[in-house]
C-alpha cells in the first residue's frame, strides 16, 4: 500500500477525506468548508460546498484567497504562500486520535495579515506540536481585501468574517469525526485574526459555539463604514469603474490586487489611512462588539487568555527604517499619533514624563499599542475577573532593532521556532525552553481554561516571557493605562474638505507623516 492509500479517513459531512500520519499525528489538510467563492457567489456570503463521492485526498493545502504579496521590506520578515486555485475556503486539522470518542479540546487558528494577507498555509502555523500535546488544532481560510472586507451597495458587508463564522459551524459539526470535542472549541487568532475571534465572540450567531477565546495582539473592534468605504473608492477610482460589486467583478484578479495593494500602502496601525474591516452590519455584527462582552451581553461563560508583544509597533516601523524617519518627524509625528488616537497632549506629554530616554518613534509606538491593544485588553479583563488571563511577550529578537515586534510570539505558541519561516522574524537560536514554555501555556488554556498563573483581579497580574523562566508581574502597564481613563477624549478629526474645523490640525499632521513615510517607501 502507498502512503497515501494508507492515510486515515474521515467523513464529513460533505464526503469522505483522506490525511496523512506525519510524526504520529494525524493531518488533513485542504477540506472545503464552504464553496468556491466565484461567479454568482463572490462577494456573497459562504455556502456550503457541494458533496462529493468516494474518498478526496488531503494530503496539500488548498489554495489560499487572493492576495497580493507582501512589499519587499515585510517579505524579509514574514513568510505568506500562495496556493492558487478558487477553492480557497478551506480548512486544516491536525489530531492525534481521528475517530470519534476521543473527545479532545481543539483549537481553530484565524490567522492575521490586516485582512489583506495571510493564509492557514503559512509553515508558522503547523499545529502539529499541538496534536502532539493531545489538542486537536484546526486552521482556516477565508476571504481577504476587496472581496472579503469591502463595502458595497450591491453586496452584503463582511463576506470574510461569514467564512470565519462557516469555518466555526463546520467545526462544532465535525470535528467530533476527528477526535475533537465540539464542546471544548477555543478560538485563537493573532493580529486581525484575534480582531475577528472577537467579534465573532460577540455575534448572535456563535453563541454557544465557543467555550474558550485566545486574543494574541488584537481585540474586538469595528471599522467606521466610511473609512472602508474610502479604501473601496480609492480602488475604484483608480481602475476607472464605479464603486460596485458588480463592476470590481469585472476586473482582472491581478490587476485588482495590485491596485489594492498600492491604495493600501501607507496604510498601518501607527499611519491610519483608509483600510478594510469589520463593520456594523445589524445581522452578523449588530453593534460594538467590545461593549457587548464587556457588558455581558455576548460570549458568557467563555474564558479569556490576551495579550500583547511588549514592542508591537516595531514590525508596523522598522521595514525601511521608518523608525528613524518617524524619530527625525519629532513633533508632526506625536501630532499624527494624538490624531490617530483622538487624545490631546496630556497623554504624550504623561509617556514622556514615564519613559525620559525613548524617542518620538517609541512614544508613538506604544501610544497606538496602548490604544489598539492594551487598553481595550485591559476591559476585558476587568469585565471578567477570574475568567481571564494576560499576559506580555517580551522576548527581543536576535534580529536588529525588532525587540519583542509584533507577530513574534508565533514561532513560540506553536512551538515552530526551529524553523526558517519563524528564523525570518526571530533570528537563530529561538530558545527552545521559552517555545515550551508558551506553548504549554496555550495548551494547558484550551484544555481546562488554566493557563498555568494567576487570574485577572484587581492586582492586574500579567504573565512575561522574556529570557529565563516565565514570571508574573502586577500592573506592569497601569501608570501608562491610567493616561488613557484620565485625559479628556478629542473627537475624531473632520475630513479633509473641511480645514478649519477642529481637530483639522492634527488631521493634517496625520496626513504630512504618511506622505513623509510614503516618500520614504518609494
Amino acid at each position: 500500500m502507498t502512503g497515501e492509500q494508507s492515510g486515515p479517513v474521515v467523513r464529513t459531512p460533505h464526503g469522505a477525506v483522506r490525511g496523512r500520519y506525519e510524526d504520529g499525528v494525524a493531518v488533513f489538510r485542504g477540506i472545503p468548508y464552504a464553496a468556491p467563492p466565484v461567479g454568482r457567489l463572490r462577494f456573497r456570503p459562504p455556502e456550503p460546498p457541494e458533496p462529493w463521492d468516494g474518498v478526496r485526498d488531503a494530503g496539500s493545502f488548498g489554495p489560499t484567497a487572493p492576495k497580493p504579496p507582501y512589499s519587499e521590506a515585510f517579505a524579509q520578515y514574514l513568510s505568506d504562500p500562495d496556493i492558487p486555485g478558487d477553492d480557497c475556503l478551506n480548512l486544516n486539522v491536525w489530531t492525534p486520535e481521528p475517530g470519534p470518542g476521543a473527545r479532545l479540546p481543539v483549537l481553530l487558528w484565524l490567522h492575521g495579515g490586516a485582512l489583506t494577507r495571510g493564509s492557514s498555509a503559512v509553515p508558522v502555523y503547523d499545529g502539529r506540536a499541538f496534536a502532539r500535546d493531545g489538542v486537536v488544532c484546526v486552521s482556516a481560510n477565508y476571504r481577504l481585501g476587496l472581496e472579503g472586507y469591502g463595502l458595497f451597495p450591491d453586496a452584503p458587508p463582511n463576506p470574510g468574517l461569514r467564512d470565519q463564522l462557516a469555518a466555526l459551524r463546520w467545526v462544532h459539526r465535525s470535528i467530533a469525526a476527528f477526535g475533537g470535542d465540539p464542546g471544548r472549541i477555543t478560538l485563537c487568532g493573532q493580529s486581525a485574526g484575534a480582531i475577528s475571534a472577537g467579534i465573532l465572540l460577540a455575534a448572535p450567531q456563535s453563541q454557544g459555539l465557543v467555550r474558550r477565546a485566545v486574543l494574541q495582539s488584537g481585540a474586538p473592534e469595528v471599522s467606521t463604514r466610511d473609512k472602508v468605504r474610502r479604501m473601496v473608492r480609492r480602488v475604484a477610482t483608480r481602475l476607472k469603474i464605479p464603486a460596485t460589486a458588480e463592476a470590481f467583478a469585472g476586473v482582472d484578479p491581478g490587476l485588482l490586487l495590485r491596485t489594492q495593494a498600492e491604495v493600501g500602502r501607507l496604510s498601518s496601525p501607527v499611519l491610519g489611512g483608509p483600510a478594510f474591516g469589520v463593520v456594523v452590519d445589524g445581522d452578523l455584527v449588530p453593534g460594538d462588539p467590545l461593549k457587548a462582552i464587556v457588558d455581558g451581553e455576548a460570549a458568557r461563560g467563555v474564558d479569556l487568555l490576551m495579550g500583547w508583544t511588549r514592542d508591537e509597533y516595531r514590525l508596523w516601523l522598522v521595514p525601511g527604517g521608518l523608525v528613524e524617519r518617524v524619530d527625525r518627524l519629532g513633533a508632526v509625528a506625536l501630532a499624527g499619533a494624538m490624531a490617530r488616537c483622538h487624545v490631546g497632549h496630556e497623554v504624550p506629554r504623561g509617556y514622556r514624563a514615564l519613559h525620559p530616554d525613548a524617542g518620538p518613534a517609541e512614544i508613538v509606538g506604544q501610544m497606538v499599542t496602548d490604544h489598539m491593544l492594551r487598553v481595550p485588553l485591559h476591559r476585558l479583563a476587568d469585565a471578567r475577573p477570574g475568567a481571564s488571563y494576560l499576559y506580555e511577550f517580551a522576548w527581543p529578537s536576535r534580529l536588529p532593532h525588532l525587540g519583542s515586534c509584533h507577530a513574534l510570539e508565533l514561532g513560540f505558541v506553536f512551538d515552530s521556532g526551529d524553523i526558517p519561516e519563524s528564523a525570518k522574524l526571530a533570528g537563530a537560536g529561538a530558545p527552545q525552553e521559552l517555545c515550551d514554555a508558551m506553548h504549554g501555556a496555550w495548551v494547558r488554556f484550551a484544555t481546562s481554561g488554566d493557563p498555568g498563573w494567576q487570574p485577572w483581579d484587581v492586582t492586574h497580574p500579567v504573565r512575561v516571557f522574556d529570557d529565563g523562566p516565565p514570571h508574573t508581574a502586577y500592573g506592569p502597564r497601569d501608570a501608562e493605562l491610567a493616561l488613557w481613563s484620565t485625559a479628556p477624549r478629542v473627537p475624531a478629526p473632520p475630513p479633509p474638505a473641511e480645514p478649519r474645523a477642529p481637530g483639522a490640525e492634527l488631521a493634517a499632521a496625520m496626513r504630512r507623516l504618511r506622505r513623509s513615510v510614503g516618500a520614504r517607501r518609494r
